[in-house]
């Protein structure tokens, strides 16, 4: 067990990103609440702090977690630390079983693949039944958390004769079952080894504030009894005393050894997503290469296998660490690679790639849902800077602003502007690559539905809508729509909602598409979109099975759709060239 010294945190202007989230364990949608500072930076530490007993995590999060000078925002913002907030199934917790236990392993997974957070500096705490939660965690979870916090809940378990050492900090108000506390902490005192107890009255200045403490444990750690006289079932928010920055100054000088193997997987990127129109059951994917690299602090590694959710699709021996996954189904995949070292010792990691085969229509501003950042899958330029999704912390240039006036079209919107003036030179586009997705559109008529106003433009400024093929950008369709709103540049300003806007187009030929929008050729031009839904109408039917037509040879001849080659057709139809399903008008 590493100890950092202690320092007190200084606090400064609040500029975390604050948003809800959800993942799939154990077949159930589980949802929480996270702060992540601006500029995090790679290998941070992670919190996790679970609600009491009929609350939830914004309750916990603002209600519990803020007064009038501090936030655990501002903590956050000031230490560099991912924090997130779980919701229990029905505001509350198992207590016995692995239910919980599995959400929050599946919490630090997604948490290590999207933020990258440090495995040796991860930290569980809970308030009255989340605390209750935290020590049923400890011997289940003691080899991947390096602390542990419990404000007003109880032990419910004693360690297990198997469990490390473990740093706790328990917080607990004199007037709320005080009695308890000190028997459910000694088995705990025993287990670490700690020694004879210290005491600091009036602390930090707060004259209803005690600190207890046994240190001298195993490995360095302490256990450590929060007083806090006359205080009930709450946390303790005084400016002397703000429970979330006790929480944080206690954890943050704990880490784990690290003597397993670490792994990572450097490609696909994660959240790389495959969107397929095509009629049912004839969407095609591409093949998807996955690639890790491995290593190993004391030793080396003996093996990397990788698993699509639970299925062992490779055990690799030997550099490089590949695998290619074909003919992948549709869905969300949590794709994973395990190494194991001399030792016997496993490292994982994992990403999320979703193949997606839209039936009928897909919402792509489903995604405008947070403020100051770039959702994933689009990429744009003002001119000047161009940005890709996923990023945040933008507080100006190319993003999704929140509005905010009692009267909106819309609540979320995707700005994007020309700075210079030169033509198509501020553009929002989905589907390049650096934005990690790709749309691929199978011959067939489709309708762009869209709602655009201006920002700042009181005379309106036009803005061009384009079907652009991925390579090579050629447009294989475009529409002009000149706004009649304009929002002024303020966004809790009221404005009407736009009027849906369709714009119509035809696929001749399968393959990789982008959807562009351009801002109008003027310095400072820039458009708001607020609403974007692609449609498909009707697909041209081929006739031909999509196994044949991925065996079909890509050399660049015409052939019918039975498969036989024909001369350069000079009659109208659907034919197949390169692999591809191809309209000649």
């Amino acid at each position: 067990m590493k100890r950092f010294s202690f320092f007190l945190l200084l606090f400064v202007v609040v500029a975390s990103a604050v948003w809800a989230d959800n993942i799939t364990v154990d077949g159930i949608n589980r949802s929480y609440n996270i702060i992540v500072p601006n500029n995090l930076g790679e290998g941070r530490p992670l919190l996790i702090f679970c609600h009491g007993y009929s609350q939830d995590a914004g309750w916990m999060q603002n209600n519990e977690f803020k007064n009038d000078n501090v936030s655990m925002e501002a903590v956050c913002d000031t230490a560099k630390f991912v924090c997130v907030f779980p919701n229990g199934i029905n505001n509350a917790w198992e207590l016995s079983g692995n239910r919980d236990v599995n959400f929050i392993k599946a919490i630090i997974e997604k948490m290590a693949t999207q933020h990258k957070i440090d495995r040796n500096r991860i930290y569980l705490g809970g308030f009255s039944m989340g605390g209750m939660l935290t020590y049923n965690a400890i011997n289940k979870l003691a080899d991947i958390v390096a602390a542990f916090v419990s404000c007003s809940g109880p032990s419910v378990v004693t360690p297990s004769a198997s469990t490390r050492p473990v740093p706790i900090l328990h917080i607990q108000g004199t007037a709320d079952n005080w009695g308890g506390v000190q028997p459910a902490l000694n088995p705990w005192i025993q287990h670490n080894g700690c020694g004879a107890e210290t005491v600091v009255s009036n602390y930090n200045g707060f004259s209803g504030a005690k600190m207890h403490t046994w240190g001298g444990g195993k490995d360095g750690v302490e256990v450590k009894l929060l007083e806090l006289k006359d205080k009930g079932h709450w946390i303790c928010k005084e400016p002397q005393v703000y429970t979330g920055k006790e929480i944080w100054n206690f954890c943050r000088r704990y880490s784990l050894k690290k003597t397993a193997p670490s792994v990572k997987i450097t490609s696909p990127a994660t959240g790389k997503k495959y969107i397929c129109f095509a009629p049912r059951g004839e969407a095609v994917f591409p093949d998807i290469t996955l690639t890790a690299t491995a290593n190993d602090p004391n030793g080396t590694i003996e093996k990397v296998e990788f698993y699509d959710g639970v299925k062992k699709i490779a055990t690799c021996t030997e550099k490089p660490y590949t695998v290619t996954l074909s003919g992948i189904s549709a869905a969300k995949h949590t794709l994973k690679a395990v190494a194991t070292d001399n030792d016997g010792e496993t490292g994982s990691a994992s990403i999320e790639v979703t193949l997606q085969a839209p039936i009928g229509s897909l919402t792509l501003s489903t995604d405008f849902k947070e403020g100051n950042a770039l959702p994933a899958g689009w990429t744009t330029y003002d001119s000047s800077e161009r940005r890709t999704g996923y990023s945040s912390g933008y507080t100006s240039g190319c993003r999704v602003l929140q509005f905010t006036g009692s009267q909106r079209g819309f609540n979320y919107g995707l700005y994007i502007r020309n700075i210079n003036g030169n033509a198509k030179q501020g553009w929002a586009k989905y589907g390049l690559s650096d934005g990690g997705t790709t749309l691929s559109l199978a011959p067939g008529h489709y309708t762009l539905k869209y709602k655009i106003c201006n920002w700042n433009m009181s005379n309106f400024g036009a803005v061009e809508l384009n079907i652009e093929k991925r390579t090579g950008g050629t447009s294989v369709a475009k529409q002009t729509y000149t706004p009649n709103i304009n929002i002024g540049n303020v966004a809790s300003n009221n404005f009407s909602s736009p009027t849906q806007q369709l714009f119509e187009f035809d696929i001749e030929e399968d393959g990789y598409y982008v959807i562009a929008a351009y801002s109008a050729n003027s310095s400072w031009s820039d458009c708001i979109i607020g609403q974007l839904v692609l449609v498909n109408d009707s697909y041209v039917s081929t006739g031909i099975d999509v196994r044949t037509l991925r065996e079909v040879q890509a050399d660049g001849r015409w052939r019918d759709l039975t498969g036989r080659l024909v001369d350069s057709p000079t009659q109208p139809g659907v034919y197949i060239r390169n692999g591809k399903k191809v309209l000649k008008k």
